[in-house]
């Protein structure tokens, strides 16, 4: 009983950590990331992959526990957050702020070693959605929009630290995760509906589970999986990819498509939950994809 009451403390300690860095996104984020590095990298350097890691998760970090000091009073309303560490009493803000204060100093210093444009889209990316981002998320749909940017510059955040300059090819990975941020959150917003609205959270365009909002899931769809196919028409510089990962990139969108579909044909949370899992699984396998079409094309 003893030692498990003497665990219990810093068990907890580490568990509002991860929850108020929301430790699950933070890795998705460096993941995307490190996949634009490899994509942009002639030599892959492990020490900047290392500090790639650390500084984006610090940032994301960062950025999440703004928002949660920020949100901290509407957390506490809705069933999906309350038990976040500030709403739950379990962190002070003073604490909130002192972890996120210090996580960005970190993340931009990390990210500065391996040079300045990095740290620059860092802070940047901390800015927009800790300033204008959450602030607008009870004010108006447009928020999706306004987050977009900072949720898009991760993939290409990676391509910058391996190059250190900003072109065609990380403007092209940009694009991507910019208009693949418009499905996967306005499925988030119709999946988690009810609970946004005790917030007072606008999340959906037309701001109504509506066919309105669905048609515009289904464009937003359709223009991300266009997007992704650019590199292989052998426009965008060094950033390539081959007809025969094309086509499979296509085939994954057209799975994200038809949940799209199923949405507009539905019009349920069910439906939603399942594109936001599709519209996950897309961008994941999308980078993997990208990643080892380079490779491989290199080894042969």
């Amino acid at each position: 009983m003893s030692n498990t009451s003497a665990h219990t403390p810093s068990i907890s300690i580490l568990s509002d950590f991860k929850e108020i860095t929301k430790m699950r996104l933070a890795v998705s984020v460096v993941f995307s990331s490190v996949a634009g590095y490899f994509l942009g990298a002639e030599v892959i350097d492990f020490v900047t992959v290392f500090l790639l890691a650390i500084g984006g998760y610090c940032m994301v970090g960062a950025s999440n526990a703004y928002n949660q000091i920020i949100e901290r009073d509407l957390d506490v309303l809705m069933e999906r957050t309350r038990n976040r560490p500030i709403p739950a009493g379990r962190m002070s803000v003073n604490s909130a702020f002192t972890i996120a204060t210090v996580l960005t100093i970190l993340g931009l210093v990390v990210l500065y070693f391996i040079n300045p444009k990095t740290a620059m889209f860092a802070a940047i990316s901390i800015f927009l959605y800790v300033s204008i981002y959450t602030p607008l998320k009870t004010k108006t749909p447009l928020s999706v929009f306004v987050g977009a940017f900072p949720g898009a510059i991760p993939f290409m955040l990676g391509w910058v630290a391996a190059t250190n300059e900003f072109s065609i090819e990380p403007g092209t990975l940009f694009m991507i995760q910019f208009f693949w941020q418009f499905p996967h959150f306005w499925a988030i917003g119709w999946w988690l509906f009810e609970d946004y609205k005790k917030g007072g959270f606008f999340m959906l365009p037309t701001g109504k589970r509506d066919k309105g909002t669905a048609i515009q899931v289904i464009l937003y769809t359709v223009w991300t999986i266009m997007v992704s196919l650019i590199p292989v028409f052998g426009v965008t510089g060094k950033l390539y990819l081959t007809p025969v990962s094309g086509v499979i990139i296509l085939i994954l969108g057209l799975g994200m498509l038809y949940y799209a579909f199923k949405l507009y044909k539905n019009r349920d949370a069910i439906s939603a939950k399942k594109l936001m899992f599709a519209s996950v699984s897309y961008i994941t396998l999308l980078q993997i994809v990208y990643v080892l079409d380079k490779f491989i094309r290199q080894w042969i």
